[in-house]
């Protein structure tokens, strides 16, 4: 036998074929609902060569219409809107489609809004100071099935799931005042003098008056004080 004769079985062993490549994967489809158009046109700025943006809404009912239309990927969601707020954005299109994906995006970053909008079936809770490439990265994990939330909010749901949040008692507490009560509250609570109120609100430092106070009757509390350790005891500002 020469030298470069190899007995039958012992040659150079083929390569075995590897794994079937992974085809790229195309931009992420979102729908955005926000009821400022300035910040709808921001966000598409910052995602849009990463994402395509299939439409954009302002209230509820055309939000519940778009998102039925295109049906993204993922829907980009404000919590609080014109028409029933995110929450009600969420209940009608899961009735619909209830595999449909939602990531909050909103500048609030209070207790309340976000167990409210994870009850009511998104993926995720980010907060509007979020960059843009978190953004699109928060996107696609949502998309693929991750749950995403901003570091501190994160610490909400826990703290829900594990009854440190009496989620019940806040719920219950919060119903007996109205939207705009709840933002009269919540700035009284961080610390704002009525004058800053009323220019944060656009409403007149009489109309804040009579808020407080109507915040106050409603919850049995005596004074802004008690108001302040209420809110920081439920973990809403």
């Amino acid at each position: 036998m020469s030298d470069q004769q190899q007995p039958d079985g012992l040659g150079t062993p083929s390569a075995e074929p590897g794994p079937e490549p992974v085809p790229p994967q195309g931009p992420r489809t979102v729908v955005i609902v926000d009821d400022h158009a300035m910040f709808r046109s921001g966000v598409r700025a910052e995602i849009g060569t990463r994402c395509r943006v299939l439409g954009e809404a302002e209230d509820v009912d055309t939000a519940v219409r778009v998102i039925s239309e295109t049906k993204p990927e993922v829907v980009l969601l404000d919590v609080h809107l014109p028409g029933g707020g995110g929450t009600e954005v969420l209940r009608r299109v899961h009735e619909q489609d209830p595999d449909q994906k939602f990531l909050a995006l909103s500048v609030s970053d209070a207790a309340e809004d976000v167990i409210g909008v994870i009850r009511g079936g998104a993926r995720g809770y980010v907060t509007k100071s979020i960059s843009g490439s978190e953004l699109i990265d928060a996107i696609r994990r949502v998309a693929e099935g991750d749950a995403v939330f901003s570091p501190r909010l994160a610490g909400f749901v826990l703290d829900a799931f594990s009854g440190a949040i009496d989620i019940a008692s806040v719920d219950e507490d919060l119903d007996r005042l109205s939207p705009r009560e709840r933002e009269v509250m919540r700035l009284i609570a961080r610390g704002y003098a009525y004058k800053e109120v009323a220019k944060e609100l656009f409403i007149s430092i009489k109309t804040v008056e009579t808020h407080v106070s109507s915040v106050l009757r409603k919850l049995q509390l005596s004074n802004r004080h008690q108001l302040t350790r209420w809110a920081t005891d439920r973990r809403l500002v």
